[in-house]
């Protein structure tokens, strides 16, 4: 082995041969065990979030496969609808073109052109992080099985009238002209206003206190063009006597009712809501309780429109509303939504109706990429009626069919599917699955696989026909994504052997936008041998975010964004810092960011492997929590691997060329020998624990504390006295734990660390007699019987008497290398027994000059001590440390310690400091002083300890 722990020297190449030899594959034995991948988007790359979900998922993938089952981590990407398109529509804008002007098919192939060089990316970082996922069966959501899938799926739900078109309210971006989902939505804060504008009572009538009008209050003025009503809430005693009376709705002169609804805050402003249905998702809720009409005032473009469009409460296209054709005052014909406002304000003015203007702060929905405020928008699209399909999927939750990992998140997705509304399936875009429905001229809609199965199916021979031109969200087919991977509507027998799958690993953010939509689809149409529906997978296992060191979420727009392969291969600051800034939505933050960055990475970041990564994001993966990164704990884990590569190193130059016992011959085990077989046989039983509850943390947790403590610091250093001075069948015996111990150790430790584990078992495996030509298909360690109980006890409690002697030395200031002569008082006959016969590992572990045992009567000379039990360990004085000057050293520590600890005490008595400081700077402060308070008593307690003597 090379003298130095090198990942890059060794990361890639084992990955390159790990891919060609076919060890990802399904073996075809054992029980089947199957993971299929979140598709990460096709334009995208990998960030910190991928790595940790990837991390987890194989993780479980090489530990199924290494415990023997047939094993498929289905991998695939995801076409990503809007950012695809989006990023097609850039780079035809810098060649000056739109892709109006080349139309859709020609734009179509350019899409598939740029998938087709750049759709590699991710795959290529896939393989960096040593994901084990079977690339021979890699799917793609427009590939042309997933496609058919889709359309089998759209025209099965449109037979049982589970997919309809309608005309409802959607999200809907302006700018690029689509309804986007809610997850496609992200609420900005800002500063706007409250506008309270007077709406005069009709026929004369005025409200209790003599108002002739009523004050509503709106931070959307625009809107008032299509109000419908103002509504109040039915208790509200200043106004029942109105309700059913009407307003003269200002500057479009209709006349509108006044309604009772309960969801008006009578405690809220004037308690007197304007109703525009058409415009705002309450109000289209209230509409429809209420059976109101619908007025829609603003285009696509989101301007003004010159003649309204009127419908009823359900949809439906109304050519008169009581007497009013939709015709739309002329001054506001084509403006912007804003311009519109600033307009309608200025008019409401005029005419002496603004009652007042408020500052306020609310939240503003913008779409994520189009990067301007949606508008709720009334169109018409295609829906699923989802209901029917929620009700099996809650049940499959509720029956324990699929278990929610932590449980808690069961509570987010039944309060999702007890309140559930029909989701809005189309997307009016170019890029993704095209909705198989065709026109005729007189608008009948007819759905079918494709255009041949629709005529012959509604005998409608030559006549023109035109398809949809929307396309469906992206949602919809990856909701299909357990299934259709696999060959449905086929029933193949990757079909029968992987479904339903094992686990889902996924964040909590889109439980109902995917997990929820793949339950309901899949088990609407997988059914078991006995008809009963299937679920997609058994088990949820819900991440966390992974944020900043400061528990801020990673984002572009603040530049705090982790490359996961900047910790695994380096990056310089200045590429770093290039990086961040790139592309910013807000270029003013820019030297914010650069000031921030090179703080935190004044060197840039090393290179790490991808082994420390991984350890890091499974040692920090505690169950559904957010994580906050932690740079110093990656430093830690990339220090583990190095222990791990040293001490295999140690094992290979005392094993190599040497007699392990492998071929015969008497082994004796030494009591170190036996406890390390313990303590490993325990470790295998914690640590499938762990990973069988998802407690991946845990398990990195119980890997560390073996490997480190008890494997590389007790085991390796109890060899040194056996494989120095012992016998033969010592040496043998001791050899033969070490190759075999450390074989099995990586094969515990490959899931979380593949690469340095299958680097070293390499060279270790012909040692240890093991057969094949890679570690991740060996057996995984099994929990053993109990073989060597009474010797475990032995060395535990041999341990602590090592660790009190090296607890002396530390308190003494006693030289690591200095031999110590040791007294033992109270050794009953056991402790005696193991002294006596495990000399040579406390004389080489506590560095001992000689052993004496001093009988109960005896009194020891003034001795540094401590207690084992009710055994007594001395270690005398005389000669070992110059008194005088041991407490005039400690002296001076005392005395630095106590001005740090009066420092840290005036500070936090000042209550100027403590009343002004931020809570989280006085809890570092108070930190210090309990620090200071601790270290200045210890230093006291051994003062006095040396004073005695």
């Amino acid at each position: 082995m090379e003298k130095t722990y090198s990942p890059q020297a060794i990361e890639q190449e084992l990955y390159q041969h790990w891919e060609a030899q076919g060890y990802f594959k399904p073996s075809g034995q054992g029980d089947a065990y199957c993971i299929m991948i979140p598709p990460p988007n096709v334009t995208g790359s990998l960030h910190m979030g991928h790595a940790f979900q990837h991390t987890i998922m194989d993780t479980l993938i090489r530990y199924k496969r290494m415990d023997g089952f047939n094993t498929l981590w289905q991998v695939g990407t995801d076409h990503a609808g809007i950012a695809t398109q989006m990023v097609v529509e850039r780079q035809l804008a810098a060649q000056g073109i739109t892709r109006q002007e080349i139309g859709r098919e020609a734009f179509i192939d350019k899409v598939w052109d740029w998938k087709a060089e750049s759709g590699g990316t991710i795959t290529s970082q896939m393989r960096r992080l040593g994901d084990s996922v079977d690339w021979e069966r890699e799917r793609f959501t427009m590939d042309e099985g997933l496609s058919n899938a889709v359309k089998e799926v759209f025209v099965r739900l449109h037979e049982e009238n589970l997919i309809y078109r309608g005309k409802r309210l959607v999200n809907w971006d302006p700018k690029l002209q689509t309804a986007i989902s809610d997850l496609e939505v992200e609420n900005k804060e800002q500063q706007g206003h409250i506008w309270h504008l007077r709406y005069p009572l009709a026929d004369g009538i005025t409200t209790a206190d003599g108002q002739a009008y009523l004050v509503v209050a709106t931070t959307r003025p625009e809107t008032m063009l299509g109000d419908v009503s103002v509504a109040v809430h039915p208790d509200d005693p200043r106004y029942q006597s109105l309700i059913g009376k009407f307003i003269e709705l200002p500057l479009v002169n209709r006349r509108i009712p006044i309604i009772a609804d309960d969801y008006v805050d009578q405690e809220f402003g004037t308690g007197c809501v304007k109703i525009t249905p058409a415009h705002d998702f309450n109000d289209y809720d209230i509409g429809k309780r209420n059976q109101l009409p619908m007025i829609a005032v603003l285009d696509n473009h989101a301007h003004i429109m010159p003649v309204a469009g009127l419908y009823t409460h359900t949809g439906e296209a109304l050519t008169d509303l009581d007497g009013f054709d939709g015709t739309l005052p002329e001054a506001y014909h084509g403006l912007d939504r804003f311009e519109a406002r600033r307009r309608i304000v200025a008019d409401f003015e005029a005419l002496g109706l603004l009652d007042k203007v408020e500052a306020h702060v609310n939240k503003v929905p913008y779409g994520d990429r189009g990067g301007v405020p949606i508008e709720p928008h009334l169109t018409d699209q295609w829906y699923v009626r989802v209901a029917p399909l929620a009700e099996v999927a809650t049940a499959a939750v509720e029956n324990g069919d699929i278990q929610f990992v932590p449980k808690q998140y069961e509570n987010m997705y039944f309060a999702w599917m007890r309140d559930i509304q029909d989701w809005c399936i189309s997307r009016q875009l170019w890029w993704g699955h095209r909705i198989p429905a065709w026109y005729d001229e007189q608008g009948n809609v007819y759905v079918g696989r494709d255009e041949s199965e629709v005529r012959t199916k509604h005998q409608l021979g030559d006549i023109p026909l035109r398809q949809d031109d929307d396309v469906l969200d992206t949602w919809f087919s990856s909701a299909l994504w357990t299934f259709s991977t696999l060959g449905w509507p086929e029933n193949t027998e990757d079909l029968k052997t992987f479904h339903p799958t094992d686990v889902l690993v996924t964040g909590f953010d889109i439980i109902f936008f995917w997990v929820a939509r793949m339950i309901m689809l899949t088990m609407h149409f997988l059914k078991d041998e006995q008809g009963k529906p299937q679920v997609p997978f058994k088990t949820v296992y819900v991440t966390g975010l992974i944020r900043d060191d400061e528990g801020q979420k990673m984002s572009k727009s603040k530049g705090n964004v982790l490359d996961p392969l900047d910790m695994i291969e380096g990056i310089e600051l200045d590429d770093l810092v290039a990086k961040r800034t790139a592309n910013m939505m807000q270029p003013q933050l820019e030297a914010k960011i650069k000031q921030r960055t090179e703080k935190q990475f004044p060197n840039g970041i090393a290179a790490h492997g991808t082994d420390a990564l991984r350890f890091t994001l499974a040692a920090l993966a505690s169950t559904g929590r957010d994580i906050n990164w932690d740079m110093q704990r990656l430093e830690g884990y990339r220090n583990f691997c190095n222990k791990l590569w040293n001490a295999s190193r140690y094992v290979l130059m005392n094993t190599e060329s040497q007699d392990c016992g492998m071929q015969g011959g008497e082994l004796e085990l030494s009591l170190a020998d036996q406890w390390i077989i313990e303590q490993f046989n325990d470790t295998v039983k914690q640590f499938r624990s762990a990973l069988d509850h998802y407690r991946f943390d845990q398990a990195a947790s119980i890997a560390y504390e073996f490997t480190w403590n008890q494997f590389c610091d007790w085991y390796l250093e109890l060899t040194k006295p056996v494989l120095f001075k012992g016998t033969e069948s010592q040496l043998r015996g001791t050899r033969h734990t070490l190759i075999t111990m450390l074989e099995q150790l990586l094969r515990l430790l490959h899931p979380l660390l593949p690469f340095i584990t299958e680097s070293i078992w390499q060279r270790v495996a012909p040692l240890a007699g093991c057969a094949g030509d890679t570690i991740m298909l060996q057996p995984y360690p099994q929990v053993q019987p109990q073989q060597y109980a009474a010797a475990s006890a032995d060395m535990e409690w041999l341990k602590q008497v090592i660790v009190a002697i090296r607890n002396i030395r530390g308190e003494m200031n006693l030289s690591p290398s200095k031999p110590l002569p040791i007294l033992f008082k109270n050794t009953d006959a056991t402790a005696r027994q193991r002294l006596e016969q495990n000399a040579n590992f406390l004389s080489a572990l506590a560095k001992l000059e000689s052993i004496e045992y001093l009988s109960e009567h005896d009194e020891p000379p003034a001795s540094a001590t401590a207690l084992v039990g009710r055994m007594e360990v001395h270690i005398p004085m005389a000669g070992l440390i110059d008194t005088a000057a041991e407490l005039a050293r400690l002296e001076k520590a005392i005395e630095k310690a106590q001005k740090e600890y009066d420092l840290f005490n005036r500070k936090l008595s000042n209550e100027n400091f403590v009343s002004k400081a931020p809570a989280d700077v006085i809890a570092k402060e108070r930190e210090k002083l309990s620090a200071a308070e601790e270290a200045l008593a210890q230093l006291k307690l051994q003062h006095a300890k040396i004073a005695a003597l």
